[in-house]
């Protein structure tokens, strides 16, 4: 079970919301609560929003003017951390590694996981087939891979320099 899957949306947007107000006050956090502050931190675009726990629940992304949900964003980071953390699917870990050399870093090598995720998902969810965690290192893994070749190394963490899954143009992407 995993350990957002009791929570609604509005309680799960919170927690985000306290995690940080928390990193802010430098107040002690829960290993959970540093791994998000820490996802907040390296996305400054997003971090007004998480400021203000109201507008946060209220948070509603427009699709059709492709407004990015920050939640969704920041939720497949900590997915991707999670499945690099345990190794799994097996051999994640050392994928992540190749990446963050190709890339220049962890950031834009959790953008390339994150993409081949979010697109398992959405293949799943549209398939009525249950999502399967080793699909993901499967053949969309090295489509995203050769695509990574073009990409720049980044100069700083700063999450404006990493593509991000919405501007690879992928169909996942454009129809949620």
């Amino acid at each position: 079970m995993s350990v957002f899957e009791s929570h609604t949306r509005e309680q799960l947007r919170q927690t985000y919301a306290d995690a940080w107000r928390k990193q802010l006050a430098h107040s002690p956090l829960t290993p959970l609560e540093a791994m998000i502050s820490d996802v907040i931190g390296a996305h400054p675009e997003y971090q007004a929003i998480v400021s203000d726990p109201a507008a946060a629940i209220a948070f509603e992304p427009n699709v059709a003017a492709g407004t990015e949900n920050p939640f969704l964003h920041m939720g497949l980071h900590l997915a991707v951390r999670d499945q690099v953390s345990i190794d799994r699917p097996p051999g994640v870990r050392e994928l992540h590694r190749a990446l963050q050399v190709r890339l220049g870093g962890w950031h834009r090598a959790e953008h390339v996981l994150m993409e081949a995720l979010g697109e398992t998902l959405w293949h799943a969810q549209r398939s009525g087939r249950p999502f399967l965690l080793r699909e993901c290192s499967g053949s969309r893994v090295n489509v995203l891979m050769r695509r990574a070749n073009s990409w720049r190394a980044p100069d700083s963490r700063h999450s404006s320099q990493c593509p991000r899954p919405s501007r690879l143009g992928t169909r996942w992407q454009s129809a949620r």
